[in-house]
């Protein structure tokens, strides 16, 4: 507080332009790439709210400190230690989220993630075309369904909150289980790989406020997963028959198909016909310059 102070009487009086560097140019930058990055997370938590609350407090703390307000500093000053520990345990949810957030972004994927993309990826093109048909089925009939499949965060204690299933994903499995009044059809699947591995599943709700409000605790459970984990999750209407992806907090509504086939492909990580065509040619080359030195 005392170095606000100390800032403000020594650059009210005497205003003039700093000498900039190239260094506090990117000073500046990683600065402004924070700032935007947790305001842009901040507008869909309460966090919102209780921010524009505290622009008002520190306005009012500038005006205080420029007029020299002794009592009211003097109180700032014993209350700031208390309150900011009091912000940190009343949005101790909100910042547990955010850390989680920071360890699943994709940059960081890229650099920590050491697993090889193979042939089939994480699930095959059979479980895919498996998914699709369980959900276009669904949909047609307005069977609510909720599908979670993992990627490099692990689902194991979502899993422990459901019932064992263990099975090989296919779409006469996956329309059984979200069946009305079948036991298994409130909650979540859990896909990890092929297979199924839990039914009935317990997961988070989102408290993003920019979720409709015409949208359920299915969608929302949905939206609240994929925040916390890489996996995406599929999502089948029971109001509408509308199917929704909902995958890194974002919720796609109304998907067809297609573009859901797209949504799976792009997290199968299966190795692409380039990689392939590559490693061919690689052996092409190979043989090649085998069969050269023989002939020498």
């Amino acid at each position: 507080m005392q170095q606000i102070v100390f800032f403000l009487e020594n650059n009210l009086t005497s205003l003039h332009m700093p000498r900039v560097r190239a260094l506090d140019v990117i000073e500046m930058l990683i600065i402004a790439f924070l700032i935007y990055h947790i305001l842009v997370w901040a507008k869909n938590t309460r966090l919102w709210s209780l921010l524009k609350g505290v622009v008002v407090i520190v306005v009012f703390i500038v005006i205080a400190a420029a007029f020299n307000m002794s009592t009211i500093l003097w109180i700032v000053r014993n209350v700031f230690g208390i309150a900011v520990t009091a912000m940190v345990v009343i949005l101790q949810p909100e910042l547990r989220k955010a850390l989680e957030g920071i360890g699943r972004r994709n940059f960081f994927h890229g650099l920590l993630n050491f697993t090889e993309t193979t042939e089939e990826g994480r699930f095959s093109d059979k479980t895919i075309n498996e998914i699709i048909r369980a959900c276009v089925e669904m949909a047609k009939v307005r069977t609510g369904a909720l599908i979670v499949i993992e990627q490099l965060s692990s689902l194991n204690e979502y899993e422990r909150t459901g019932i064992d299933i263990d099975g090989m994903v296919t779409s006469q499995l996956l329309i059984n289980i979200f069946e009305h009044n079948t036991p298994l059809h409130d909650g979540a699947v859990i896909i990890r790989g092929d297979r199924i591995t839990s039914a009935t599943c317990y997961l988070p709700l989102s408290d993003n406020m920019e979720l409709g409000k015409e949208l359920g605790t299915r969608h929302r459970a949905g939206v609240g997963v994929s925040e916390v984990t890489d996996s995406l999750t599929i999502i089948v209407s029971e109001e509408t028959g509308k199917i929704s992806v909902a995958y890194m907090g974002e919720l796609e509504r109304a998907v067809d198909s297609e573009r859901l086939r797209e949504r799976l492909r792009q997290i199968q990580n299966k190795a692409t016909e380039d990689k392939k065509e590559k490693k061919d040619k690689k052996k092409k080359i190979i043989s090649n310059k085998t069969v050269k030195g023989k002939a020498k």
